[in-house]
């Protein structure tokens, strides 16, 4: 009794430990978002506003159509997500099926090679296109995020179902696709909805694709904040305030579907045990 009540406790440090920079990061940002400049450029630093103030949040939106930026990242991260879906599991399931860990690896070479590395060449080909400074760009590149996550994340869950159901549909006639229609893909549902929450994520936060390739009318959030900077002076208020705004989406939607996340991480475990 002892041994768990120690193992719980050295469990809930490591917690803390692990989780307290990242709190303590978002509510400085917090605070600099809801302080005015005198305040953030204070020393000592005053942590909590007084008052607070949302002036801040109104040069966000003065400084150029957050909207309309908001709404392209909207656009660009679901298209992305949902085409890595169409594309990606399909072909995790191939994967899993196959035992093709070989393909798995190759897939995901294209996750972990540095962004900067495809730049270049797909620049020069949207240039010739003529389709630099739209979406389409944008997402296409996404797709170099979403693809490999969604397919390393569905394979996963698909090598950890019950094989005897499947074997059970083709002794009935049932053909690969129906198979995968009918009896994989509901079954996969916690490992598909992973996928698609940790693929919005990442094409939402993703900076240098739309840096380089969108135009000023097609810019994506993470781009327009980084636009907030000036070369005078940093105005930390402002920037924090739409950092802030990035932030408050992806947040919101993780902790409406915390559990769908949790439930989906950890099915594939307890069903491979």
């Amino acid at each position: 009794m002892m041994k768990k009540t120690l193992d719980k406790l050295l469990l809930g440090v490591c917690v803390i430990l692990l989780v307290s920079p990242a709190i303590s990061f978002f509510l400085w940002m917090l605070s600099l978002a809801f302080k005015n400049e005198v305040d953030n450029l204070a020393y000592p630093p005053v942590f909590i506003p007084s008052p607070p103030t949302f002036a801040n949040f109104v040069k966000v939106f003065d400084s150029g159509p957050f909207f309309k930026y908001l709404l392209n990242s909207i656009v660009v991260s679901g298209l992305a997500t949902g085409i890595a879906l169409l594309i990606g599991v399909p072909a995790g399931y191939g994967i899993a099926r196959l035992k093709a860990k070989k393909l798995l690896m190759v897939i995901m070479i294209a996750r972990m090679t540095p962004a900067i590395s495809f730049l270049i060449p797909l620049f020069t080909l949207f240039q010739a296109l003529g389709l630099t400074g739209t979406l389409a760009p944008v997402i296409i590149t996404h797709l170099v995020i979403t693809v490999p996550i969604t397919v390393y994340i569905v394979s996963g869950y698909f090598e950890t179902l019950p094989h005897e159901l499947e074997e059970a549909a083709v002794v009935d006639g049932c053909s690969p696709w129906q198979r995968f229609k009918h009896i994989a893909l509901p079954l996969a549902r916690p490992g598909i909805t992973v996928a698609a929450i940790l693929a919005f994520i990442f094409s939402w936060n993703n900076f240098i694709f739309g840096a380089v390739l969108a135009g000023r009318e097609t810019r994506t959030l993470p781009v327009a904040i980084y636009n907030v900077l000036t070369f005078e002076q940093i105005a930390w208020g402002p920037l924090a305030a739409a950092a802030l705004l990035v932030t408050l989406p992806v947040l919101l939607l993780t902790l409406v579907i915390q559990k769908e996340i949790v439930g989906g991480l950890t099915a594939g475990g307890v069903k491979g045990g």
